[in-house]
């Protein structure tokens, strides 16, 4: 019997699988590629949020296990995922500027901004204000990590490239049959998906559609990550990754007219030189209104578990979560209450009130 059935292979979805594994647990994933977020994310960690001057909720603990997580990934696939790299936010006035250094004075916030301004001109970025820099930043190429991880799962028979089908779950007393499996647990990481799960289902994913591009930029000589309105990641051979936009409305995963304009129109803001759209895309970030992720076990069901909501900060969230609800599972540890599902009691309820209708 297996210990872990795993709904999902996305940032979420191997971040359990890998914890489980580490742990010596049995596991299996079903994916059916439906869902990209993860694939196409910025794949950025930075403990600030800039547009607030505020930490990440829970950064420092979270960027330990990050990057733990990742140096042990990158060893056991020989594949290099995690690339440190300084995030530099350009100001665009002196006040900026002073919102910077009192930022830097609050006692959370110390560690992660520097109090020296960085005054380097690089080319084709006007930057009469200077920067400042954020610490313990960079990106992980998540498309490559899911790509690698995905054939390590494959060639070790851990992957089944399937639709999961609810309607094929049989509860049985301590464990749970699908189809042809037997599992204590299983662990749903679906993303934006979600909203087809019928135990889930009642929880408030909002979804935030964002699209990104490839730009081609050969006369701008950047190695660092630069942040404004919009970032700018360099990836080598004069080729930019460029985003975000946020868009709470569509739920498609289809590039559209008006995000390429809003894009092209902050890049132009930014930057001063030629460049050439090489890839457009899109994706649905698993968002939550209160900005927390969802992780818990259901009411009723205790086999079933929910690892969702990253959001934009996936990369960071992920390994951090996936331990805090394997702990949770296996070791009663309690959930930290901002993250636990139980914060939505009252919407489980309202849920059953109205089937039951």
């Amino acid at each position: 019997m297996l210990d872990y059935l795993i709904v999902g292979s996305g940032l979420a979805g191997i971040s359990f699988a890998e914890v489980a594994l580490k742990n010596n647990k049995s596991i299996l994933l079903l994916d059916d590629k439906s869902q990209n977020s993860s694939r196409i994310a910025g794949g950025l960690y930075n403990p600030v949020i800039l547009k607030r001057f505020s930490e990440v909720w829970n950064a420092k603990e979270q960027l330990v296990l990050m990057n733990e997580f990742y140096d042990k990934v990158e060893e056991k696939l020989k594949e290099k995922f995690n690339f440190k790299m300084p995030v530099l936010r350009k100001f665009f006035s002196i006040e900026e500027q002073n919102n910077w250094f009192a930022a830097s004075d609050k006692i959370n916030l110390a560690p992660f901004l520097s109090t020296k301004l960085i005054s380097k001109k690089y080319k084709s970025i006007d930057s009469p204000f200077d920067y400042g820099e954020v610490l313990h930043t960079g990106y992980v190429d998540t498309a490559l990590l899911l790509d690698v991880y995905r054939q390590y799962l494959l060639e070790n028979d851990l992957l089944r490239e399937e639709s999961f089908d609810f309607s094929h779950i049989e509860f049985l007393d301590s464990e749970i049959r699908y189809k042809n499996i037997q599992a204590r647990h299983i662990i749903f990481a679906e993303g934006f998906g979600m909203h087809k799960n019928p135990f889930f289902n009642y929880l408030p994913l909002d979804g935030t559609k964002g699209e990104l591009f490839i730009i081609k930029a050969p006369d701008l000589n950047l190695d660092v990550i630069v942040n404004t309105s919009v970032f700018i990641l360099p990836l080598g051979n004069d080729l930019f990754k460029v985003g975000a936009t946020y868009n709470w409305h569509d739920k498609t995963a289809e590039p559209t007219e008006e995000g390429k304009q809003e894009l092209l129109e902050r890049i132009k803001e930014i930057i001063n030189c030629d460049f050439e759209i090489v890839k457009h895309f899109a994706g649905v970030r698993p968002t939550v209104a209160d900005r927390r992720p969802l992780l818990g076990t259901h009411e009723e069901h205790k086999s079933l578990h929910i690892l969702n909501g990253l959001g934009t900060r996936g990369v960071m969230l992920g390994p951090a979560m996936a331990k805090a609800l394997y702990d949770h599972i296996e070791n009663n540890v309690p959930l930290d209450r901002e993250a636990d599902i139980k914060r939505f009691h009252k919407r489980y309820l309202k849920g059953l009130t109205f089937c039951q209708h």
